[in-house]
């Protein structure tokens, strides 16, 4: 068996002098599949020609955080990175109204920008959202007859809102934030109740590292993709074996990729 990393940033400059051994890591840990994060055009880029060399995956897409600075002709550079077979899904995409770094008219308009790419494309979504769950179901809801698929990437939510992405059929990315009871209580209770056909796993590397582990881990890795089922396992009584195989199963599927999928040595 193999474990899937959904959500890793490896564009990110704290990855830059020793990637080759955060890879080579893990794949000790039997994290063999990486979905590398697009966050804007450049970092889209950088995430596929890393995805070609690693034989990985990657997302394209304009996290809202950087919707206000994307050109008119965005979405053409976006179609053009999906046309390459490692890119995966459009995104990191949706609405974020927690610090605004772009206006919330921006966020709308490049959000609905990507639904409607990965409507054409039959690409899943690989969505972000803080602070703005009302507004970003309200266009999921508008656009998801025309989707294939999507997850709420490191979702950090409660039942409610957890329950309200399962009914529009997406998955549920689950992050070492649920390894924090201080301020993951309420994820830590909804868990409970996700199925396991809609759980996909990942690190958000390198953010997000689960804090129980000592000696404090100063900067996430793929290599605790397994430290995350682990405390997953303990709170829903599920083996870790069994979240394993399932998780991997529908990143798969979601991202239709052949399950022959191999890391080099």
């Amino acid at each position: 068996m193999a474990w899937f990393d959904i959500g890793v940033n490896l564009t990110s400059s704290r990855f830059s002098q020793d990637l080759s051994a955060v890879i080579e890591r893990a794949e000790s840990a039997d994290v063999l599949f990486l979905l590398i994060t697009g966050t804007n055009l450049d970092h889209s880029g950088e995430a596929a020609l890393l995805a070609q060399q690693w034989k990985q995956y990657s997302t394209a897409g304009i996290h809202p955080h950087y919707a206000s600075e994307a050109t008119e002709d965005f979405a053409e550079s976006l179609r053009s990175l999906a046309a390459l077979p490692c890119v995966k899904a459009i995104g990191e995409c949706g609405l974020d109204f927690n610090r605004n770094f772009s206006s919330k008219e921006d966020q709308v308009r490049v959000f609905e920008q990507q639904l409607e790419l990965a409507c054409e494309l039959a690409l899943p979504v690989f969505l972000h959202e803080r602070d703005a769950f009302k507004e970003q179901i309200a266009l999921l809801k508008r656009y998801r007859p025309g989707l294939v698929g999507g997850v709420a990437h490191c979702f950090t939510g409660d039942q409610a809102q957890m329950e309200a992405y399962l009914e529009l059929d997406l998955h549920i990315g689950i992050t070492g934030w649920l390894c924090d009871e201080r301020r993951g209580q309420a994820l830590r209770d909804a868990v409970v109740h996700l199925p396991l056909n809609r759980l996909l796993l990942e690190t958000d590397a390198p953010y997000l590292a689960p804090r129980h582990v000592r000696p404090k881990i100063e900067r996430n890795e793929p290599r605790y993709l397994p430290v995350i089922a682990e405390v997953l396992s303990a709170l829903t009584n599920t083996p870790v074996a069994t979240l394993e195989k399932q998780s991997l199963a529908n990143s798969l599927s979601l991202f239709t990729i052949e399950s022959q999928h191999h890391v080099p040595n």
